[in-house]
């Protein structure tokens, strides 16, 4: 099993409607042979001194079966169309793509 964690730094005021554009999406990627887990989620502040708020940063958690069913899912229609939908509302993007040691 991989887990991939996908940092999406979304522009100014424009969170609500990626937080849209990517739920609308979970059901077909859910729905993928491979797929365990797969869900956004955003900062909250806890007060804890050590970490670090962004409040237009989401986060995308991703379990995948492994490497395989991750990159198929990368070539699926459905994802192609919400990077289209979402391209002009993305300021940046960073991958962790991780096994368990």
């Amino acid at each position: 099993m991989i887990t991939v964690i996908a940092s999406i730094t979304v522009r100014q005021q424009r969170k609500d409607e990626f937080i849209a554009i990517f739920n609308a999406n979970v059901p077909a990627v859910r729905a993928e042979a491979g797929c365990i887990e797969y869900y956004p989620a955003i900062d909250i502040d806890t007060g804890v001194a050590r970490q670090s708020l962004d409040h237009n940063l989401i986060t995308i958690v991703e379990k995948w079966r492994d490497v395989e069913a991750w990159k198929d899912h990368l070539a699926t229609p459905h994802l192609r169309a919400y990077h289209q939908q979402v391209k002009d509302l993305v300021e940046g993007v960073t991958l962790k793509v991780l096994q368990a040691v």
